[in-house]
């Protein structure tokens, strides 16, 4: 089934075998939440990027922006890994399978694993920081204001979020990283552990130092 592509002030997702096959494999695979706020981080981190006047490749933060959740799927989740890195992964061997360079694969990978850890992407590569501005302006809204109200319509009406967007997303970071909460160590997704599972115990910075085999 063919997905027809929206463009909005001037950004749409890129016209390439590379970019359909990735809306593809992420439409069929992973659930409309997760593919419409994936479509949606693609839109806003583009638009960021534009209007930041950044220069960026419009194949790799597609990439970026599509795959960045694919972690939390059972098909690709890990027993050990942070969801992050498993879906980091799951970019780089669909790259890879499609002849992308070592060096653009290593970005996407980076821009995936930094997703969730504020106040670094935004120093990095366009890409890097551009996948996470666009999931900071979906999932947390700390950007709102900086896009009009006529760009955040139109993202929302080509992707819709679904009527409880914030607390199904909340449910699907929980269903992707609870079997594994260990991961969530030093990370954002420990609130989300927490939030749902009231005895939660998350690790502690200082006790593992305390705890350490080190004297003194």
């Amino acid at each position: 089934m063919a997905l027809t592509t929206t463009t909005i002030e001037g950004v749409s997702v890129p016209d390439s075998k590379l970019a359909r096959e990735i809306t593809e494999l992420v439409r069929d695979t992973a659930p409309p939440l997760l593919f419409h706020h994936s479509s949606r981080v693609y839109y806003f981190g583009a638009l960021a990027g534009k209007h930041r006047g950044l220069v960026f490749d419009p194949e790799l933060l597609y990439a970026g922006a599509m795959f960045h959740d694919m972690g939390l799927l059972q098909k690709h989740s890990s027993a050990h890994e942070r969801f992050e890195v498993d879906g980091a992964n799951v970019a780089c061997d669909f790259l890879r399978g499609h002849g992308i360079s070592q060096q653009e694969v290593d970005l996407v990978w980076t821009a995936i694993a930094l997703h969730t850890t504020p106040g670094i992407p935004q120093h990095m590569h366009p890409v890097v920081a551009l996948v996470t501005a666009g999931v900071e302006m979906d999932v947390l809204g700390l950007t709102y204001p900086e896009y009009s109200e006529a760009e955040r319509t139109q993202v929302v009406h080509a992707h819709p979020r679904s009527e409880h967007f914030k607390e199904d997303i909340i449910q699907a970071f929980y269903d992707g990283i609870k079997h594994k909460p260990e991961t969530t160590f030093g990370n954002v997704k420990a609130d989300v552990i927490a939030d749902k599972e009231p005895h939660f115990h998350r690790g502690n910075f200082c006790s593992v130092i305390r705890c350490s085999a080190w004297h003194g």
